[in-house]
């Protein structure tokens, strides 16, 4: 079974064995993760689609794939062949999964999913949307498993601990605060399944899956004790004294249904979108959904982190103003580069840098036509060559011990349009627009996006991702729960605090031409403290020129020009002790007041 369509057979035949009319295969794992180990990518081995999100749907004469505006583009290439129906999730006219199941079933008819990739939330929609149409729901076994015969192995690599000169809380004083916000007493407990939450509470870090330095495990938290759920051979005997000493034991990572299901405590507290229905089904006992008290407090990086983060941005700025520099001086020689070597360079400059440990999401580097796709990425099999005309939009990032970094700049090639320029120029103003916003503590965040926004709206230019999205401290580039997308104003929990650490990048995509896509990590730091009230402000974190050459200066008013101008200063006075020879002549020209 080498092709999705062979595979969607196996799988409709054996739906039919076992009686189900329906069968969902989700974008997950148990820990409910974005990035997946090979083990968990059901999807991507059943449909051929790569993304990072998506689902697919199957009945005996129709299969989907449900997927968001980013992979439009990708998807319609990758499922061409399978048999696989691209959804536009979002568009006006294309039902939700729910409503095509609603629509499609019969009464009676059976829908089967495997319950460890699936979230309680979402469980929870399926049977409050599905259960009352007549529609029953079979979840008792994966019926993938014995058609994917090639099946890669879980990753199995020891965990280390996080360098203490980088928090200021040990895991300890972590446990403790968790606690607290929980008010745990002797008939509750608290399970714990993302995998960030768990690095973070217990300051350790792994390699288990691509770009987050996480590991596979769970963690349960108990009044008087800690237990982590991980496979034991990854644990050396340095961090089983480690965890010993901040009060935590261990146990075996496929132990944990076991476990839940043999407890009587009476309240087992879980966040229902990060913990997977197959982890809890067993548990005999009531579930009470929270928000995980570690998303939030995690999101709020403390002054210790955020100094440790700025001086992270000096070396993966430093980094990028070599990369950027030798690009330029490659490319006026006539020298061969493709969208390839990008990631390569990329690479080679960021691993010399102090604290730097690996990227922290794959390269996303287009030219032209592929810029277009935002969540793009060259293969081996599928690039473009830099060369003609045009716009190469490069989005990438790094992890080091002192942060994760996120950041997209757009090089104009040869000669670029005036439709080039304009897009570019407003694609800057909504960049400026956001960086300069000042906003009360406590405001939700989805809000924040029509700041962004409005000087494209006004310009008849849109795009159909978020605007910004929460990043973690040397964890994972995507973390909540903030997200400035105005789509995300009925989601909970987004309010804005001190501390944390969002994504500013707005874009315009013309498909099949070229794409734009600007962005800065900012932090949010004090602005004003009156009698009225309490406002914060962004920090713009990442150090890197922003192009200029192809902005058409009257568009910018003069607060847009003075914020560009401050920002090319100081990333001049404090990039440059870093630099020297081509590098430091690159930031220099590119950091001249316009």
């Amino acid at each position: 079974m080498n092709l999705p369509a062979d595979r969607i057979k196996a799988l409709r035949n054996s739906m039919k064995a076992k009686g189900i009319d329906a069968w969902i295969v989700h974008s997950a794992d148990p820990h409910l993760s974005e990035y997946l180990p090979a083990y968990w990518q059901q999807r991507v081995w059943l449909s051929g689609f790569t993304g990072s999100v998506g689902t697919v749907l199957v009945t005996d004469d129709f299969a989907g794939l449900w997927v968001d505006s980013r992979y439009w583009e990708q998807a319609s290439k990758q499922l061409n062949g399978s048999g696989i129906e691209l959804m536009r999730a979002g568009e006006a006219g294309v039902p939700t999964l729910t409503e095509y199941l609603s629509l499609s079933l019969k009464p009676s008819a059976v829908l089967g999913f495997n319950p460890d990739m699936v979230s309680l939330k979402t469980a929870n929609v399926y049977r409050n949307e599905l259960e009352s149409k007549g529609i029953n729901i079979n979840t008792e076994e994966d019926l993938l498993q014995p058609l994917w015969t090639d099946r890669s192995k879980l990753p199995s690599q020891k965990i280390f601990k996080h360098d203490k000169n980088y928090y200021d809380l040990d895991a300890s004083q972590k446990i403790k605060l968790v606690r607290d916000e929980l008010k745990l007493d002797d008939g509750g407990w608290h399970l714990v399944s993302s995998l960030d939450d768990i690095a973070w509470i217990l300051n350790l870090r792994g390699n288990d899956v691509a770009y987050n330095p996480v590991f596979l495990a769970h963690l349960a938290i108990f009044k008087d004790k800690v237990v982590l759920f991980i496979d034991l051979e990854k644990v050396d005997e340095n961090i089983a004294t480690y965890l010993e000493g901040h009060g935590v034991q261990t146990a075996n990572y496929d132990d944990l249904k076991e476990f839940i299901s043999s407890m009587d405590i009476s309240k087992l507290m879980v966040d229902p979108e990060r913990v997977a229905l197959g982890s809890v089904s067993a548990y005999k006992g009531g579930i009470v959904e929270i928000i995980n008290p570690s998303r939030l407090l995690k999101s709020r990086k403390t002054d210790h982190e955020l100094s440790h983060i700025r001086l992270t941005m000096e070396e993966d700025g430093a980094a990028l103003c070599e990369f950027f520099a030798w690009f330029e001086a490659a490319f006026s020689k006539g020298e061969e580069i493709s969208e390839l070597t990008i990631n390569e360079k990329l690479l080679e400059y960021r691993s010399k840098r102090n604290g730097y440990v690996s990227p922290s999401f794959a390269t996303i580097a287009g030219f032209n036509a592929n810029g277009a796709m935002p969540h793009y990425r060259a293969t081996e099999e599928s690039f473009s060559l830099i060369n003609g005309d045009g716009f190469l939009l490069i989005d990438s990032g790094a992890q080091y011990l002192g942060g994760t970094t996120d950041i997209t700049r757009v090089v104009p090639v040869g000669v670029v349009s005036e439709e080039q320029v304009k897009d570019y120029t407003y694609v800057l103003k909504a960049h400026i627009q956001l960086a300069m916003a000042e906003f009360p503590v406590g405001y939700p965040s989805p809000l924040l996006d029509s700041i962004a926004r409005l000087p494209l709206w006004k310009a008849g230019l849109e795009y159909g991702h978020g605007t910004g999205h929460g990043v973690g401290y040397f964890l994972n580039v995507h973390e909540g729960p903030q997200v400035i997308a105005y789509k995300a104003y009925k989601m909970n929990h987004t309010e804005m605090y001190g501390g944390m650490i969002t994504s500013n990048e707005p874009g315009v995509y013309r498909p099949g031409k070229w794409g734009v896509r600007i962005e800065n990590l900012v932090a949010n730091v004090p602005a004003q403290k009156t009698e009225f009230v309490e406002t914060l402000k962004f920090e713009t974190l990442t150090l890197c020129p922003i192009e200029t050459s192809c902005v058409d200066i009257g568009l910018l008013d003069c607060a847009e020009r003075e914020w560009l101008n401050k920002y090319h200063e100081q990333v001049r006075e404090r990039l440059s002790r870093h630099l020297s020879g081509q590098a430091l002549d690159w930031l220099n020209r590119k950091t001249k007041a316009i």
